[in-house]
């Protein structure tokens, strides 16, 4: 699979690589990609890309019951693996995010939490991809996760910022 979209900013937005150092990127990614056979390694880098924009939307808007799409849900679990990195970019964004996993059922997709987390994005100061926000059904970006997100937290999987937890 190849994804054609530049991932271009304007000079006002940042660039959510800084967020960590490359090295941790690649590693995050790899094991992305690792995780989904087949997939090739700029796919997973973008999923890693939208992965960290959503951890640091989540940060800036921690009321705002923000949802990852399945795709970038993939990132999500990378980043929380790899937990030294983790932990310190929760470090960096002032507030641990937390990861609420559900049992899968598209029956419950709120489309409107996806928009609602693009936006907190942008107002992050990131620009999201679009191909990485759809609903659970679309399978344009096969990937492992299968956590689908509905209610806010504690019912369902998402972020919960609430709590500053360990920092």
């Amino acid at each position: 699979m190849t994804i054609t979209q530049e991932h271009t900013t304007s000079p006002e937005v940042k660039s959510v690589r800084e967020l960590i150092t490359p090295e941790q990127f690649l590693d995050v990614a790899s094991t992305v990609q690792r995780n989904n056979d087949g997939m090739a390694a700029n796919v997973a880098e973008a999923i890693t890309e939208e992965a960290l924009k959503f951890v640091a939307a989540c940060s800036a808007a921690p009321r705002a019951r923000l949802k990852p799409s399945r795709v970038v849900d993939e990132g999500w679990h990378a980043l929380i693996l790899h937990t030294s990195v983790y932990a310190q970019l929760c470090r960096s964004l002032h507030r641990f995010v937390h990861h609420v996993p559900e049992r899968p059922d598209v029956t419950r997709h709120d489309p409107g939490a996806l928009a609602r987390t693009q936006a907190a994005i942008k107002a992050a100061g990131y620009d999201p991809d679009p191909a990485m926000w759809k609903g659970p059904t679309d399978s344009s970006i096969p990937v492992a996760a299968s956590c689908e997100h509905s209610e806010p937290p504690p019912a369902g999987c998402g972020a919960d910022c609430s709590n500053t937890g360990p920092n």
